[in-house]
């Protein structure tokens, strides 16, 4: 095995075991894509035709308003998945845009060769669904905070969520993502220094 597919593998077998029989079909039906720095892996509009696992780098997905204001939506990085989800699943046009915000390299699969997987090892079928409800349950609790906590409190539960995130993508998206301005942000960060 490729050592670029070594993390995807195991990342995999943590959640369901695969034989090495289902690796080698798995391995048969992905490939490797290597994007740059400021490159669209999916745009809206697009029908997203791959669901991407990254093995090094980082993205954002976000939505555009009609005054061209982005709005963070979601950081991924090494060992996460990135994608418009609607988009593949339904294979209709995008609503977000996914953007790498360094150099990226992923695994993808494309939405007919996923479905073949799927009857060839249902397995798959499993896992695919243990991911969509994690997403699913982050986005909610995410959802929930937006609505009921201070900015300050979001700061400090993403910090402690993704850390590496919080020193890896620009403070300006960041804020995007907790839904506060850059100045409010670079407020917060300053008590929280103070205190």
């Amino acid at each position: 095995m490729e050592a670029s597919f070594s993390s995807f593998i195991d990342y995999i077998q943590q959640i369901v075991p695969l034989t090495d029989e289902e690796v080698s079909l798995l391995l048969s039906k992905v490939k490797l894509r290597n994007y740059l720095k400021n490159q669209y892996i999916v745009q809206k509009g697009d029908v997203c035709s791959t669901t991407n696992f990254i093995i090094t780098g980082c993205t954002k997905t976000f939505y555009r308003d009609m005054e061209g204001n982005e709005h963070v939506f979601l950081f991924s990085e090494e060992n996460w998945w990135t994608s418009d989800l609607g988009s593949f699943v339904s294979q209709t046009p995008a609503d977000f845009d996914v953007c790498c915000l360094e150099d990226t390299n992923v695994v993808q699969i494309n939405y007919q060769d996923l479905q073949d997987l799927y009857a060839s090892i249902p397995k798959l079928e499993s896992l695919f669904r243990i991911i969509v409800e994690r997403a699913y349950i982050a986005t909610q609790k995410r959802l929930i905070q937006n609505f009921s906590l201070p900015a300050k409190e979001r700061y400090l539960i993403f910090a402690s969520n993704y850390p590496s995130i919080v020193n890896r993508v620009p403070q300006y998206l960041i804020a995007s993502y907790l839904g506060i301005t850059k100045q409010f942000l670079s407020k917060v960060k300053k008590e929280l220094v103070q205190e």
